[in-house]
Formats: structure tokens, C-alpha cells, sequence
């Protein structure tokens, strides 16, 4: 009787060590803050940040919130709903902080971030308004984080029917977990205008001629046939056949214009007396946060800590600073 008394009082004992040491048996373990890649001045304060302002080339400090103020609304229509709004904070955030940690931000520049959106981030200081500040100041602080790491915040306007994986749109070596693809909202058809859901382009012969050879380092010569080569999981092309000559569909993207040719998610090529005629749908690279669908989800009334998980894939937010 003693003997099952002491392995009664033995068991009991470890479990309630077991529950008061945070084990996590039966749940996730939380994510926790990572450490922050800048000296933060004092507790409840944001940190300071040399931002390279292209206009006037120069380098500039300024508060972490003050700075999303402008990329917030340069990134964003400052009209849409809050809860938008709230979500480009916290991934614009998330962006710049993982950049920071992973190489400096803008090294060329000496500086952290850039107002230059080819460099780093849009930003647009004359656009911002109390709604964008409101946004910014309710998320104050928060980023979105997997496995204790900032996430690699990748946005885009418009993802067409569906978002697309690391390696498909961006060419990415490696795909993190939390970027998956998933489909487009419902109801973001009721919020996005025709002429940005999909595009049309029309290039002279010889200037995809010479971007094909910008990308490949070969010429495809007279240019009388373009095709898709192959597609990625998300229904993007991630390669084109151009005569005999194969190119990456995301850097000829970028060779020609990917103001013009908006998207890789290509539903028609033709080539006609010496034009190479293109159609398809979406605007951008197409891989994590899409803002047309981020407006969609909060017309329906989520939150931005919906939006965020719903396009990252088992992220967590937390604050990095009050």
C-alpha cells in the first residue's frame, strides 16, 4: 500500500513539474522575438534607422514606425480598409527587419533602408495620412515570424488566380515553409478593376531579341516563334522558348519591363510582323502577401492577423518592441 502511495505521489509530482516547465506535449511551441539587427535607444522605443533617400541622395535617420509611415502609403491606395493598411505595416516591417539582419539593409548605401523601390521599398511621404498612421501605430512593433526567424516579407500587387512558390516567381534557390501557394479571395474579383487584374503587351522583335541575350548571353537570332517552355506549380511560365533559345520567364520579366510585361502568368504569346504580342493575368512576381487580395479579405471582415496567415503560411506574430 505505501509502495502505491509513493508511485502516486511520485507520478502526480511529474506531471505538475512537467505542466510548470512549459512542456509542450500537447501543443506548438510559441514563436518567440527574434533579436532585433538594431540598437533599440529605450525600452517602448522603435529603433532608429539610416534610410538613403534617392531624390535628394542622401542618408537620413529617422524612427522605424516614422519610416513605415511612407512605405505604407507608397506600397498601398491609403483609402483601403484599416485592416489592409495594418497588414502592409506588419509585413513591410517584417521586410525590413529581415533585410537588416540578413545583409545590412542597403549596403551600396550605407543605410538600412532606401525610398528607392527598385533598391528596397516603395515610399511616398506626401500620401501618408491618419489612416496609414492609425495602421502603423496599431500594429506598433509587430512582425510576422517563423521558427524564431523574421520572415523573408515578400508582396505583390496582384496574384492573379493564385500566389506562387519562391522558386517559381522570384527564383529563389531555396522555398521557405510559410510561402505556399494559395488562391486568390472569392470576392477579390469585386474589388479589383479589369485593367489591373489583367494585362496585355506588345514588344518589337528586336528588343526581346536583345533581352533574351541580356538574360542568356545567347541571341536567338530572327525571332520567329515564343512559346512556353515549362510552368511552375502555379501556373506561371518559368520558362520560355524563344526560337531555339530557353530563358528564364521571371528574368526576361525584367529585362523587358515588368511595368509592361506585368506578370509571368502568361496565357497567350503570338508573334505578328515582328511583334511579340503577350496577354495573361496579375501584377508582380506573384510569391507571399497579394494587396488587391489583402483589400478583398478585409471587405469581408478579416483581421490583419488573418490576412497575414492566410498568405504565410504557420507564421506567428509578436512584438519586437512596444
Amino acid at each position: 500500500m505505501y509502495k502505491q502511495k509513493t508511485g502516486l505521489i511520485t507520478l502526480t509530482c511529474f506531471l505538475l513539474i512537467m505542466l510548470l516547465s512549459g512542456c509542450q506535449l500537447f501543443m506548438g511551441q510559441e514563436e518567440t522575438a527574434p533579436e532585433v539587427p538594431l540598437e533599440i535607444p529605450e525600452e517602448g522605443e522603435a529603433p532608429k534607422l539610416d534610410v538613403y533617400f534617392h531624390e535628394e541622395n542622401q542618408v537620413q535617420e529617422m524612427d522605424m514606425e516614422e519610416y513605415l509611415y511612407g512605405v505604407v502609403a507608397g506600397e498601398m491606395e491609403t483609402d483601403w480598409p484599416r485592416e489592409a493598411l495594418a497588414t502592409q505595416a506588419i509585413i513591410a516591417r517584417s521586410f525590413t527587419l529581415q533585410k537588416i539582419d540578413e545583409d545590412g539593409g542597403v549596403p551600396a548605401r550605407n543605410a538600412h533602408a532606401s525610398t528607392d523601390i527598385t533598391e528596397f521599398q516603395a515610399y511616398n511621404e506626401e500620401a501618408v495620412n491618419q489612416e496609414v498612421k492609425d495602421a502603423v501605430e496599431e500594429t506598433r512593433g509587430k512582425v510576422a515570424v517563423y521558427d524564431d526567424d523574421f520572415i523573408k516579407g515578400w508582396f505583390h500587387a496582384y496574384a492573379g488566380p493564385r500566389t506562387a512558390l519562391a522558386d517559381e516567381g522570384l527564383e529563389e534557390e531555396a522555398n521557405p515553409p510559410y510561402i505556399q501557394i494559395v488562391d486568390s479571395p472569392p470576392n477579390v474579383d469585386e474589388v479589383i478593376p479589369e485593367d489591373e487584374a489583367s494585362w496585355e503587351a506588345s514588344f518589337d522583335s528586336s528588343q526581346v531579341a536583345q533581352a533574351v541575350e541580356e538574360v542568356t548571353g545567347e541571341s536567338p537570332g530572327n525571332l520567329e516563334n515564343v512559346e512556353i517552355a515549362e510552368k511552375g506549380p502555379s501556373g506561371r511560365a518559368t520558362e520560355l522558348k524563344v526560337d531555339e533559345t530557353t530563358v528564364s520567364a521571371p528574368s526576361l520579366r525584367l529585362a523587358l519591363d515588368d511595368e509592361v510585361m506585368r506578370s509571368t502568368y502568361i496565357e497567350e504569346i503570338n508573334v505578328n510582323n515582328g511583334e511579340v504580342e503577350m496577354s495573361g493575368e496579375g501584377f508582380g512576381h506573384g510569391v507571399g502577401m497579394c494587396q488587391w487580395g489583402a483589400r478583398a479579405l478585409a471587405e469581408e471582415g478579416n483581421s490583419y492577423e488573418e490576412i497575414v496567415t492566410y498568405y504565410y503560411q504557420d507564421v506567428e506574430l509578436v512584438n519586437v518592441w512596444e
